[in-house]
């Protein structure tokens, strides 16, 4: 649905070596800020619609925020397997929702449409990664970052805001930081 709007995923698979990396990081971030964390289930055949759609229905229903704390704590304190259908339902009784409603919602069309909706958001605004967070024409990747958006979220100043445009492309600094086409190109 998402290519038929003109759409793609920028988000694509990675290296073995990054994916382990990044599992140690997490074992050491965690460790660091006194969470246990237990690792989920990661079978090949997970379907992430389930639980990212439940989420937009639980959206709908005014418990958006109470189920993604409740689908959080199920994958990395319990270590349940989210896209499985009986644990998204447990989770949607969980947050005073209908559980086969919120377990079924990948279902609905009109779940699926906001879904592809939120999907040519991400695509539009250049989301490759996670966690990825955009304020104006401001982008921050990884978490080492959130602290710039928030400043930059914060900032009544538009000098103290993080703004793209302060980088100075290479022509202006003598060497190539970024930019490879000349002063007005695409590059």
């Amino acid at each position: 649905m998402l290519v038929e709007r003109g759409g793609e995923h920028y988000y694509t698979p990675m290296s073995k070596a990054k994916h382990l990396y990044i599992l140690q990081d997490i074992k050491r971030i965690t460790r660091q800020l006194g969470l246990e964390l237990k690792w989920p289930p990661s079978p090949d055949n997970q379907h992430w619609e389930i639980p990212h759609l439940a989420y937009i229905y639980a959206r709908c229903e005014g418990a958006g925020n109470q189920f993604f704390r409740e689908i959080h704590n199920a994958r990395w304190t319990r270590g349940e397997d989210i896209c499985d259908e009986r644990t998204v339902a447990a989770v949607g009784e969980a947050c005073g929702l209908e559980p086969e409603q919120t377990a079924t919602a990948y279902r609905r069309d009109d779940i699926r449409e906001i879904g592809v909706a939120e999907l040519m958001k991400a695509y539009e605004d250049g989301v490759f990664g996670i966690p990825f967070f955009v304020h104006g024409f401001n982008k921050f990747w990884g978490i080492d970052r959130f602290e710039l958006f928030a400043r930059s979220v914060r900032s009544a100043d538009a000098e103290d805001a993080v703004e793209i445009n302060n980088i100075k492309p290479f022509y202006e600094t003598g060497s190539p930081i970024f930019e490879t086409d000349h002063p007005g190109g695409c590059g």
